[in-house]
């Protein structure tokens, strides 16, 4: 079994072994015309149950051809342009090529020897995020495993930062389209079950920053702390960025922590045409980044980032078989000081292949384009009878619903969305998300794939309101 255990002895057969795999997926790649076989969970299971785990193939290519069959094969593929559903994005070949290399080489990025180069690099990536952030000289962060862990660690420094004799007393302020990450972070950090103050949106869905104000001036004049206000830089699902300068200006005023989810919205951190969409999460205490949302990165890839570096410590212990405190006198750099997580990918080399090999502006350029393609796609919708289009776009994302020409019971019209929903899914033409809108089911697309064109776009809506006539057609032969 040792000529399995990648060495100096076993390097050609890393080569021959990792080059079959490849040829495998770019082969799979190559022939994919749609996004999804429409297989079922009643369908696939039995194949993957029957497997005996105890009995090994012994063969690469065995192994290849049964992963066909219960993987490759059904898999969703997020590279197809008809792919609209969730926030997952192609991703770039660099990246592609880093993850194979991180991966082969192991590397643990919580202490310096265990990782060296690795550290560096992603110390040097941090930098470079917080300096498009603007986040100032004194700035720093570390990479997580994905936008909630980055909240999650936000929000502790937040909690030990307000300096609150009670946790009772610790208050949130979000917006109600914020992600659900924020009050799970909550609960995780203690605090009461009616920590996190949802804040109410406008028509654009954006936090209403009148209301904010009323509740951080209530939360003062009822001897609370304002532990943190959490604006959002893309909500999942609106793609609405929070006014970002004006919810600064509040935090200042009520000396409160602003942390900024930017999970989605950091794509505009490498925009060429809509930077400004963003301004004024320079003034954020923190900041969440997804890179494998909006940089085009396979998961995962995720940084929480911190205006003053010395917050990081509220995350830092010391071991000593790991990271003794002298090794801080030292200026050894162990990562683990800064991370909630101990032995941690080196996710960071594939962002760093990324920008060595297209540069900033060529992550900034794909980004653009599905911004682009939003607009194309809400104005599709907009002239579109058949369908509720909710709010013009931000980012990419677009929420709608299929309207009949009919009038039809509210009710009904979800049923024949969901019912649209589940059966595109289940031909696997396309693949779209939803959600509620005012207790109503929405339809969303995602919009986060480049090579997806505006007629793709129309394609698929038409494929919806095929799905939800019939739906309606045969609904009123059921009541008929």
């Amino acid at each position: 079994m040792r000529s399995h255990l990648l060495n100096d002895t076993t390097a050609e057969r890393y080569r021959s072994s990792v080059t079959e795999g490849i040829e495998r997926v770019a082969a799979k790649l190559a022939a994919t015309d749609r996004p999804f076989t429409g297989v079922t969970v009643d369908a696939l299971a039995p194949a993957i149950d029957a497997i005996d785990l105890d009995k090994p193939l012994l063969d690469t290519a065995a192994v290849l051809d049964e992963l066909e069959d219960v993987y490759l094969r059904d898999a969703i593929y997020f590279h197809h342009p008809r792919y609209l559903a969730h926030l997952n994005c192609p991703v770039v070949i660099p990246a592609v090529l880093g993850e194979a290399i991180l991966s082969a080489v192991n590397s643990s990025l919580d202490t310096w020897d265990q990782s060296a180069g690795g550290t560096l690099i992603e110390r040097k990536l941090i930098d470079w995020t917080t300096a498009r952030i603007g986040l100032g000289e004194n700035a720093d962060g570390v990479f997580t495993s994905g936008g909630t862990q980055s909240n999650l660690q936000a929000l502790l420094l937040a909690r030990e930062e307000a300096k609150s004799d009670s946790f009772a007393k610790l208050r949130i302020f979000a917006s109600e389209v914020s992600h659900f990450s924020v009050k799970k972070s909550a609960k995780l950090l203690g605090l009461s079950q009616d920590a996190v103050a949802s804040i109410p949106v406008g028509h654009d869905k954006r936090m209403q920053t009148v209301a904010l104000a009323h509740e951080l001036e209530r939360c003062k004049k009822d001897g609370l702390v304002p532990m943190a206000v959490v604006a959002t830089a893309g909500t999942t699902d609106f793609g609405s960025i929070d006014p970002l300068p004006e919810i600064a200006e509040l935090c200042e005023q009520f000396d409160t922590w602003m942390h900024v989810d930017a999970a989605y919205g950091c794509g505009l951190l490498a925009s060429v045409k809509y930077r400004g969409r963003i301004d004024g999460i320079e003034r954020a205490d923190s900041v969440t980044v997804d890179y494998h949302k909006s940089f085009f990165q396979p998961v995962s890839s995720s940084a929480v980032l911190v205006r003053d570096a010395s917050t990081l410590r509220h995350a830092t212990y010391h071991a000593e078989y790991l990271n003794p405190k002298r090794m801080v006198q030292e200026r050894i750099p162990n990562q683990v000081d800064k991370s909630l997580q101990t032995t941690r990918r080196f996710d960071a080399l594939k962002l760093w292949m990324t920008l060595r090999t297209m540069g900033a502006d060529g992550i900034g350029q794909l980004f653009d384009e599905v911004c682009d393609l939003a607009v194309e796609g809400w104005q599709l919708l907009a002239a579109d009878p058949r369908f509720d289009v909710v709010v013009e776009p931000t980012l990419s994302t677009l929420v709608f619903r299929y309207i009949p020409a009919a009038v039809t019971d509210p009710a009904e019209i979800d049923r024949a969305n969901l019912y649209a929903r589940k059966a595109l899914f289940a031909s696997g033409d396309a693949v779209v998300a939803g959600t509620k809108v005012q207790g109503r089911h929405y339809l969303k697309f995602t919009l986060l794939n480049p090579e997806t064109t505006a007629e793709d776009i129309a394609a698929v809506l038409d494929l919806i309101a095929g799905h939800a006539e019939q739906y309606l057609g045969e609904s009123l032969d059921r009541a008929s």
